[in-house]
């Protein structure tokens, strides 16, 4: 199906259609799995309950047990089940609940799910879906609350993907479930209730292509998931001191494409990097590399990079609000960067 990435979200009366985020992504999946009936759900509280963030709501109703399965609490199982489904033809859905979990079943997913098909020359697909919800901000604690992208991205054969708000979440999703790799879908819990234009038709975001949220010509905002509306915010704030910042969204995580941010960087020739993953070993690195390897020569100031401070994350509501990038750390790191040009 050809994508459409920014189509308008127009309902029947000729008004905005919008979703919560977590809509958006529950409609996707519906109409993946409609399309498609290899598609399937697997995991805890998923089918009778709906899912610990009321993500597969409804579904059981209409697809019925065979296909929205629940499953004991058990990771590693669910995980191995999901690599040998896919494995054998068909295209399971597999929920982690939080991201944190993803260390239980490390082994599944790197050296099961990501290895599968290079180690039999191309013989075996795996179209597994893995969802999982990430990000502090819930007061949550540390074992429910991490950013873990850095450590999926890192190995080849996984792909994956950071929406952004509810118009990504679904088209990402189906993407994600039409691919024929393991491919993770990082939902933000923060997120889950905002809204955005939604539309109704079944649609798909290409996997691996960046998105400009906002064009802009002094300084450019790279912004992972949650970040991109603190980042836009951010560039609201700076607007109105006459400096226009540009925010990239990179939607996907892995295959990163580094093309549109080299080239926002060549014109803007300053670059901020922003996750709510820990700075250190975290994607900005990766990103502020790539970028003063291709465009060295045009920037005016060294790529900085915002992210958490290298601890847990905090339960205390007030030391989570200070752990997390925001709005105003980031505008405040854009004005860094034109002092230094």
């Amino acid at each position: 199906m050809t994508a459409i990435t920014e189509a308008p979200a127009v309902a029947p009366n000729g008004t905005a259609r919008t979703l919560t985020y977590v809509k958006a992504f529950n409609e996707g999946l519906a109409q993946a799995m409609r399309e498609d009936d290899n598609v399937f759900v697997a995991g805890e509280d998923v089918a009778g309950y709906g899912g610990v963030f009321r993500m597969f709501d409804n579904l059981l109703d209409e697809f019925g047990p065979r296909r929205m399965i629940d499953t004991p609490i058990s990771e590693a199982a669910l995980v191995g089940l999901g690599v040998g489904a896919a494995a054998r033809g068909l295209r399971p859905v597999v929920d982690l609940m939080f991201m944190d979990f993803i260390g239980v079943c490390l082994d599944q997913i790197v050296n099961q799910a990501a290895k599968m098909k290079y180690m039999f020359g191309g013989a075996v697909s795996v179209p597994l879906t893995i969802t999982t919800a990430s990000g502090a901000g819930l007061g949550a604690a540390a074992q429910h609350s991490q950013s873990l992208e850095a450590w999926l991205a890192h190995v080849p054969g996984l792909k994956v993907v950071m929406p952004s708000d509810a118009y990504t979440a679904k088209g990402l999703t189906v993407s994600a479930i039409r691919d024929d790799n393991p491919v993770v879908i990082m939902l933000n819990k923060v997120l889950l209730g905002s809204r955005s234009e939604v539309p109704e038709d079944i649609y798909a975001i290409p996997l691996g292509r960046a998105h400009t949220a906002r064009p802009g010509t002094d300084v450019t905002v790279i912004a992972l998931g949650r970040m991109v509306g603190e980042a836009l915010a951010a560039a609201e704030e700076l607007a109105a001191e006459g400096i226009e910042a540009e925010v990239i969204d990179p939607r996907t995580v892995q295959p990163l494409d580094t093309e549109t941010m080299i080239a926002s960087a060549r014109r803007t020739n300053r670059v901020l990097v922003v996750h709510e993953a820990v700075t250190f070993g975290g994607l900005g690195a990766e990103i502020a590399a790539q970028i003063q390897d291709a465009a060295f020569d045009h920037l005016d100031a060294p790529v900085l990079r915002i992210g958490a401070p290298f601890s847990p994350v905090p339960f205390s509501p007030v030391l989570e609000q200070a752990y997390v990038p925001d709005a105003a750390r980031i505008a405040q790191g854009c004005r860094r960067l034109l002092e230094r040009s």
